[in-house]
């Protein structure tokens, strides 16, 4: 699964914190319960960063990597006017190689997410458990009702800063150890969940947060970032904008071929048939990437991000309805926030407060005001 894009915030669940657990649409008691005790769980294990930073026993590679996420974090506040608040300012090592699992499902002939409703949070549509085991059984629940599913692991979730005064949402070991640059992007998509969220609308929230860390990552490696972080972050940048373009491409070839159902009432038999053939293909056209970028000059070892690599070998392997959808909510928008950043002049108080005009407006028409910003397919240097 490529970490660059895909979805990385189980938000809805943690809020439940003080909420009764049986009010929420889909859900129920024991998911609730284990939501609480993971992240209570996580909130023990969290100690304040100068306190690791200080410790004798902490590993080097660490000491470094937390006094840079001080550094970013400060950076964050002074120059992307992002919540100067608790959140990140402790750190924890949970052991294992991610925060939670989200699970999310689709129809077999359609790119429309299913959707669990919470109090607080609103609807969304992806779901977060702290055991994998407890995501594969939601997971082979939905795929009994005929839903297309999958299940991933997320490194870093939200709490929409309702969680500041316990402390705040850590660093997690889930990331720490990522490349500077998207290190970065994470820290600063995660901050921007506290700046405007709306209930209901993930498309919205996940495309404003990803506008975030793009324009934020790029501000951050063009002015603290050293030249290596920069070429690094370059060439992976180059192979998940090739990656966006190719998926990006397969999503609408697919959501033709579902109009199709209703426009000409074909068979489902025909339609899976074209779908199957647009897999085949998009399948074909990463087997040309990953060859492309296997025998780039310097690609091998250094440059090329072995995880990420293996993320998106993951990816494509398993991709179905459920993970295009998935993928959209935090594609789809981005390019329409980053030309409101621009018409604010890159003030980041100003974007922020036009974000927040739109959060006001009916879901209907606040997407009918992004996309009339949205350049087509365009992609940007902080892509």
């Amino acid at each position: 699964m490529p970490f660059s894009f895909l979805p990385r915030c189980a938000l809805a669940s943690l809020l439940l914190l003080a909420l009764p657990g049986c009010a929420s649409q889909g859900g129920t008691l024991g998911y609730y319960w284990q939501s609480v005790r993971g992240h209570l769980q996580i909130m023990q294990a969290a100690e304040p960063i100068d306190r690791w930073v200080a410790r004798t026993d902490t590993a080097p590679a660490l000491r470094e990597r937390l006094q840079l996420a001080q550094r970013a974090r400060a950076f964050a506040v002074t120059e992307l006017a992002l919540p100067d608040n608790a959140s990140y300012r402790r750190y924890a090592d949970l052991q294992r190689p991610y925060a939670v699992w989200n699970v999310v499902a689709a129809p077999p002939f359609a790119l429309t997410l299913h959707r669990w409703c919470f109090p607080v949070a609103g609807c969304i549509g992806y779901r977060g458990y702290f055991t994998e085991a407890d995501a594969q059984a939601e997971a082979a629940q939905l795929a009994q009702q005929g839903l297309e599913v999958e299940v991933y692991g997320v490194p870093a979730y939200s709490t929409l800063g309702y969680m500041n005064w316990a402390g705040g949402d850590p660093l997690l070991s889930t990331f720490i150890a990522w490349p500077e640059g998207e290190f970065v992007r994470l820290l600063f998509h995660e901050l921007a969940h506290q700046v405007v969220y709306v209930p209901d609308d993930t498309l919205f929230n996940e495309s404003f947060a990803t506008a975030v860390e793009r324009l934020g990552s790029a501000q951050w490696l063009a002015t603290q970032a050293s030249p290596q972080a920069r070429a690094a972050f370059a060439e992976s940048n180059g192979r998940r904008s090739a990656f966006r373009a190719l998926t990006r491409a397969t999503r609408a070839r697919l959501a033709a071929i579902y109009e199709q159902k209703e426009a000409l009432a074909l068979e489902e038999k025909a339609l899976a048939a074209m779908k199957t053939e647009a897999m085949q293909d998009f399948r074909t056209g990463y087997a040309v990437l990953r060859t492309g970028w296997l025998a780039a000059p310097h690609g091998r070892p250094a440059a090329l991000n072995t995880a990420q690599l293996a993320g998106y070998d993951r990816w494509v392997a398993r991709a179905n309805n459920a993970s295009f959808a998935a993928q959209a909510a935090y594609d789809e928008l981005v390019p329409a926030f980053e030309a409101l950043f621009e018409r604010e002049g890159r003030q980041w108080p100003r974007f922020y407060d036009a974000v927040r005009q739109l959060a006001q407006q009916p879901p209907a028409q606040r997407h009918q005001s992004l996309r009339a910003l949205q350049p087509h397919h365009k992609e940007t240097p902080g892509a």
